[in-house]
Formats: structure tokens, C-alpha cells, sequence
């Protein structure tokens, strides 16, 4: 198998006037192609910052990280969300859906901005496949927070990502509810041969990935294969 994500020697600090916040520092690793790996550490450990500067969404402050192959540091910021949206899904723990539109028109949004043809039935599709067929016409504010959360990862797959990346996935969901989601991106990764990169605070769904980095402190402290 070849690698989708190569990161190496990553570092990120912030600079506030004279003084420097180090949030990670000379981080490497590689996810193959299909795999499935979460990101685990305590509050302030970097998860979240790792993740957005793997997907493209901020730039190291040194170090590479080559995703599908190109490298993110020789982009410009429009080069980046080219990248984004053509290799990329997210599912956030908020799940960012527009407030103003239906469940079908948040799918829809992606492939339209992208310029696809048959937008609309693609959306339907994918939400009769998170189960949520009898629910396009309805607003965020009508859904449940689990429902919410079906509409994001209906929304994240309608690109067809070779990767995606999940912060948080469960974080604002009852027990039954995120075990469903749980289960739901599995099959979808599966089903698509998608790579999936996640944040979780929950090592019981950590373990549920191929794969487990720790991080503490910024620094990358462990790396764990998960036997299933």
C-alpha cells in the first residue's frame, strides 16, 4: 500500500508580540491509503492543530506534509483548498451546517461551489444512506444533534474524499447516538476506501481505528497498532 499522508518534522508555534507558543513540535508519521487512525492526548496537546494543518486548513511553521502526494508547503492558500476539495471530507464536532438551508441543500452546497452536475440526486442518495431519506426538506433547528451529524458526513462524502478527517466526530452526542455515527463513518470509509484521520477524546472509539497517535505537550509520544 502507498502512503496518503506523510508528515514530517512538523512544527507549529504562535507569535504574540515577544512571546512564542510552541503547540507542536518535529512531529512524523504516515497514514497508508484506506487506513483508519485516531489522534488521542489531553486538552492543549495539539490534536486539533495537527489536523488542521494535515487537511491544509493552516500552514507549519516548519516541516512538510505531503497529502496524495503533493506538498501542502509549496502551495499558496487557493492551492490549498483546490487540494481540499478535491482529495478532502471533514466532520466536525459542531457539525458547521448552514442554519438557512435544508438538510439536501447542505449536501448539495460542495458539489455545487465545485460545479457538478446532478448535484441534487447525489444529495438525496447520500442521505437516504445515513438514513435520513425522510428528512431532506428539513432545517438544521428541526433536527436532532445526531441527525445534524448524519448531514455532515453525508455532506463530507459528497466529494468522494480520499481522506477524511474527523475532529471530534461524537463529542456533542448522547452515548446511542454516537455509537450509530461511530459505526455509520466506519462503513462509509469502508465502502469508499476512504483514509480516515480522527480526533477523539473517547479511546474506546480510538481503538475502534487501525491505528492510535498519542500526543503530549505537542510532542508525539506514542505510537499504538490496534489488533482488532
Amino acid at each position: 500500500m502507498s502512503a496518503i499522508l506523510e508528515v514530517s518534522q512538523l512544527t507549529k508555534q504562535y507569535n504574540s508580540g515577544s512571546r512564542s507558543l510552541q503547540v507542536l513540535q518535529d512531529i512524523n508519521f504516515t497514514v497508508e491509503k484506506g487506513a483508519s487512525c485516531s489522534i488521542v492526548g489531553p486538552s492543549g496537546s495539539g490534536k486539533t492543530t495537527l489536523l488542521g494543518l494535515c487537511a491544509g486548513l493552516d500552514a507549519p511553521s516548519s516541516g512538510e506534509i505531503a497529502l496524495n502526494r503533493i506538498k501542502l508547503s509549496a502551495l499558496t492558500e487557493d492551492e490549498r483548498a483546490q487540494v481540499r476539495n478535491q482529495f478532502v471530507g471533514f466532520v466536525f464536532q459542531n457539525f458547521q451546517l448552514i442554519p438557512t438551508l435544508t438538510a439536501l441543500e447542505n449536501v448539495m452546497v460542495p458539489m455545487e461551489l465545485r460545479g457538478e452536475k446532478g448535484a441534487g440526486k447525489i444529495a438525496r442518495e447520500l442521505l437516504e444512506r445515513v438514513g435520513l431519506g425522510d428528512r431532506v426538506t428539513h432545517y438544521p433547528s428541526q433536527l436532532s444533534g445526531g441527525e445534524q451529524q448524519r448531514v455532515s458526513i453525508a455532506r463530507a462524502f459528497s466529494n468522494r474524499p480520499k481522506i477524511l478527517f474527523a475532529d471530534e466526530p461524537t463529542g456533542n452526542l448522547d452515548e446511542e447516538t454516537s455509537e450509530k455515527i461511530e459505526q455509520l463513518l466506519f462503513e462509509l470509509n469502508h465502502e469508499q476506501g476512504t483514509t480516515l484521520i480522527m480526533v477523539t477524546h473517547d479511546l474506546e472509539l480510538a481503538r475502534k481505528t487501525d491505528r492510535i497517535i498519542r500526543l503530549k505537550g505537542g510532542k508525539l509520544v506514542e505510537e499504538e497498532l490496534v489488533v482488532s
